[in-house]
């Protein structure tokens, strides 16, 4: 899962950046309020996590500007404003969770991971495919009950496409949401990754649309 985070604070950013790195999220950093709006408009994250006390231009200017613009990608306020007034400001501006700074770094990936269900309308945790179960906060896949070993990349992809069960993807899509900048990305790495998949869970999984992408069927 691809987000934004936006963060000035450079210590508080490059933990935040390693730790939600180390549970699997695809994560690009920016230092300013400018920056996190151009890329909330430009590019196709899952969620984003916005500091409201941003050099520029503020966070919530930010949460106006995209939410005026159309842009619904879920964001998750982290802040060390803790006041009451602050907190219905943001949630009422377009916030869709907001948190108090300090934060424990798994509580803020479950909290990521619950925006991103919400987003697609999936109440539930775990993602399924016929007798292929997916679970994203342990990172785990099951096929008939039996675990099947997957690439970070290729548990990324099938994660991606099974939240998005039925919807045709291209190429370009899944991999503005998949690599985070400055990933090196090989010209046919999602053909790779959509082939191994095929190998290990079975052809019926992913369908080829020719010419427009991937998808994996709705049960």
């Amino acid at each position: 899962m691809r987000i934004l985070l936006a963060e000035d604070d450079p210590l508080l950013g490059d933990g935040l950046r390693a730790g939600l790195r180390q549970q699997g999220f695809q994560v690009d950093w920016v230092r300013d309020g400018e920056a996190a709006e151009r890329e909330l408009r430009a590019a196709p994250y899952a969620a984003a996590v916005l500091d409201l006390g941003l050099p520029r231009l503020d966070g919530f200017e930010v949460l106006a500007r995209i939410r005026a613009a159309g842009c619904m990608v879920p964001v998750l306020v982290l802040t060390a404003r803790d006041a009451v007034p602050d907190r219905i400001r943001g949630l009422d501006g377009g916030a869709d969770d907001y948190v108090v700074k300090p934060v424990d770094l798994f509580e803020l990936g479950a909290r990521l991971r619950a925006m991103a269900r919400r987003a697609h309308g999936q109440p539930q945790e775990q993602l399924a495919w016929q007798d292929v179960l997916l679970d994203p906060a342990a990172r785990r896949v099951t096929q008939a009950g039996a675990e099947v070993a997957l690439s970070v990349r290729e548990f990324d992809l099938l994660a991606l496409l099974l939240r998005q069960a039925g919807r045709v993807l291209s190429r370009e899509q899944l991999e503005g949401q998949l690599y985070a900048w400055g990933q090196e990305v090989e010209s046919n790495a999602i053909e790779v990754h959509v082939h191994h998949l095929r190998r290990k869970l079975g052809a019926g999984l992913i369908e080829t649309v020719r010419g427009v992408g991937y998808r994996v069927p709705r049960p």
